[in-house]
């Protein structure tokens, strides 16, 4: 089975296209509170407002309806708004996400502008200019390349070892065996 594309989330602006999406999306949303409901044995609803309907889609029945939201509202107060999120509390949950982001992007702009002028560098333009902190962020560079050169310079030192070793003892059992008396 192949993966679907991922869609972009925008506005459909072909009328057609848009009612056609909103009815397949609606009919998915409602199977999939279905499924959760039958499978997780969980009290589920939903009700779909439509600019196409003149009347909301319920499910599983007006009445189901009514019984999960009486459940609901019997609830604590505190209980009911435990897991619940409104608006303002998702968009703070997707600025703090973006801005990690940023964070991250920026981290990555960064590093590799220090990489850019440690190879200018070793081509042999000065370091004059450059900030304390920006002395500080090539040295750590610096050695981290050194680091991973070492650890390859090991683990070829050790292959290179093991192969010698190899070589030896294969070549050892191939030598004749003149001196052996039966």
């Amino acid at each position: 089975m192949m993966a679907r594309k991922k869609v972009k989330l925008a506005y459909i602006t072909n009328d057609g296209a848009r009612k056609a999406c909103f009815r397949k999306r609606k009919k998915g949303l409602l199977k999939k509170v279905s499924e959760l409901s039958t499978l997780c044995d969980v009290n589920a609803c939903a009700i779909i407002y439509g600019p196409y309907d003149t009347e909301p889609e319920v499910w599983p029945s007006p009445d189901g309806v009514q019984r999960v939201l009486a459940q609901f509202k019997s609830m604590p107060e505190t209980e009911q708004s435990k897991k619940m999120f409104d608006q303002v509390t998702y968009l703070s949950q997707r600025i703090g996400k973006a801005q990690e982001q940023v964070k991250n992007q920026t981290k990555e702009n960064r590093e590799k502008d220090v990489k850019h002028v440690m190879f200018q560098s070793l081509s042999g333009k000065s370091l004059q200019g450059l900030m304390l902190m920006d002395l500080q962020d090539l040295t750590w560079t610096i050695d981290q390349y050194l680091e991973q050169v070492h650890s390859r310079m090991k683990n070829f030192k050790e292959a290179l070892k093991n192969e010698n070793q190899e070589q030896g003892a294969t070549a050892a059992a191939d030598r004749p065996m003149d001196n052996v008396t039966p």
